[in-house]
């Protein structure tokens, strides 16, 4: 899906992946970034700004803690997946809902509304729905039940709330169903994130 994106978005753009699948489970694993989760992903952005890059853009909302502090170590950018939906929804709502089926994710993502919030001096309600079962489910291969049940917590969540926000980029696929089931609003990250990223891209490199 971020490769379809990027093409569509910034097909001039030369990309330089940067993977490491085991992150996401140590973090999960420890319920939280440790040192070494912080200390790897930094390593992984100054390569980044080594190899030549431009701007980083990290894909991974459970890693948020970690980039805040590879930030201080490079010159080049260095993007949340998240910075761009969250702005967005501190923009338009005073009351807004964040949806997560993992715990990892949902924490830095509403501290990264508050943090929003707070630069653009507004106050805004933020409230919680965080679907464990759901990610268990959806680790077992029971799709169609994780689906259900991610709904179904929209709905309970809907009449809190002005605005829905998925705190990850793998619920991208459900906004539709979620936006017809509540008539809310959703907003995801992929192509916020991308289009973002763009912006930010154009200006470090003189071109905006």
């Amino acid at each position: 899906m971020m490769q379809d994106l990027f093409a569509q978005i910034m097909p001039e753009v030369r990309l330089i992946n940067l993977l490491d699948d085991s992150l996401l489970p140590d973090v999960m694993a420890g319920q939280g970034v440790s040192s070494e989760v912080t200390r790897r992903m930094c390593l992984y952005i100054m390569a980044a700004e080594t190899a030549g890059a431009d701007a980083a853009l990290s894909l991974c909302s459970s890693l948020g803690p970690a980039i805040d502090v590879a930030r201080k170590m490079v010159r080049i950018p260095v993007i949340k997946i998240d910075d761009a939906h969250t702005e967005q929804a501190v923009r338009e709502a005073n009351r807004i809902g964040v949806m997560a089926t993992a715990a990892t994710t949902l924490i830095p993502t509403a501290a990264l509304i508050r943090e929003k919030a707070a630069a653009l001096n507004k106050q805004v309600e933020i409230c919680e729905s965080l679907s464990n079962a759901a990610f268990e489910l959806l680790m077992r291969g029971e799709r169609d039940r994780h689906d259900a049940m991610v709904l179904d917590d929209a709905r309970r969540l809907a009449p809190k709330v002005d605005l829905i926000l998925f705190a990850q980029a793998s619920m991208t696929r459900l906004a539709p169903a979620v936006e017809q089931a509540t008539g809310l609003p959703v907003l995801t990250s992929p192509r916020l994130a991308i289009e973002y990223a763009k912006r930010v891209l154009e200006h470090a490199t003189g071109k905006s």
